[in-house]
């Protein structure tokens, strides 16, 4: 067995994924207590103690050892792959407590969930039978029905044609929430999608295989919108997944901007996007 079939093998198999997803948790919470106690005026001695004690009062919140427990007893395998995951973790690590929005509810949505401790992550979900079933094994997981304008088969046309709309320009797209004239703004989702300066996006969903599949566009624009208005300090880390797919790499290039990714692994692309005041290069018609 080569080593590239070794490692899916071991991807497919529950226990991998616990010591896995332990060695995260763990990991996350020896770098993150080491940073907040570290204090460049302490001593080395001092640095270690205090180090030390914010280890040892660590407590697992209830979701992590839900989740442990949860692929412990379960065949269940997140969607993505470890690299994949692993560079949402590393900004998760940087950024937690943080606000964490994935458009999608699936196999990996109470890992995310317990990767964020006592931050706020909330899942946008387009199939209200697939809400029930996941939430009935997880209840504590947030998640809030979506229902999407577009359809797959509309990708090509709407792209072309988005520029002959003047709501769906940068300058003029926010705020999304009463942007009814541009097709690709996300206009009826909760309030708490709105009202919510997010740090990290996943866009993961909604379905984009079929002709009539709402596809990922409005969930890459409005992204793209969001992380341009941000009002707080720092950039906004947007993750898409399936960028092998014509549609997700094409509207990923237009929105999102290929000098605004830095990091990919398999069919994940990770952008790093400053806000709008931070843009001084950008056209008023163009998003890249």
């Amino acid at each position: 067995m080569n080593h590239k079939s070794a490692k899916h093998t071991l991807l497919e198999r529950p226990w991998f994924i616990v010591l896995a997803l332990a060695g995260l948790i763990g990991g996350a919470v020896l770098i993150t207590s080491f940073i907040r106690s570290t204090d460049n005026t302490l001593s080395l001695c001092s640095t270690a103690k205090t180090t030390a004690k914010s280890i040892a009062e660590y407590t697992a919140t209830p979701i992590q050892l839900q989740s442990i427990v949860h692929y412990a007893t379960s065949r269940t395998v997140p969607q993505q792959t470890f690299d994949e995951i692993s560079i949402s973790l590393e900004v998760l690590k940087d950024r937690l407590p943080c606000n964490f929005l994935v458009f999608g509810l699936g196999r990996d949505s109470l890992m995310w969930a317990s990767l964020n401790p006592g931050g706020t992550t909330v899942f946008m979900e387009e199939d209200p039978e697939w809400i029930q079933a996941v939430l009935k094994d997880a209840p504590s997981l947030r998640a809030h029905h979506v229902q999407y304008r577009t359809q797959l088969s509309q990708a090509d046309r709407l792209l072309k044609t988005y520029r002959s709309e003047p709501k769906c320009l940068p300058a003029n797209a926010f705020p999304i929430r009463y942007n009814e004239k541009c097709p690709l703004a996300l206009t009826s989702l909760p309030d708490e999608f709105y009202d919510t300066e997010w740090d990290l996006i996943m866009v993961d969903a909604p379905k984009g295989y079929f002709a009539t599949a709402p596809g990922r566009m409005a969930a890459i624009f409005s992204s793209a919108v969001m992380a341009r208005n941000r009002k707080g300090a720092g950039t906004t880390h947007v993750f898409l997944h399936d960028v092998d797919r014509k549609v997700e790499k094409a509207y990923a290039n237009e929105f999102l901007c290929e000098k605004y990714r830095v990091k990919s692994a398999g069919r994940l692309w990770h952008f790093e996007i400053p806000n709008a005041a931070n843009m001084s290069d950008q056209p008023g018609d163009r998003f890249c």
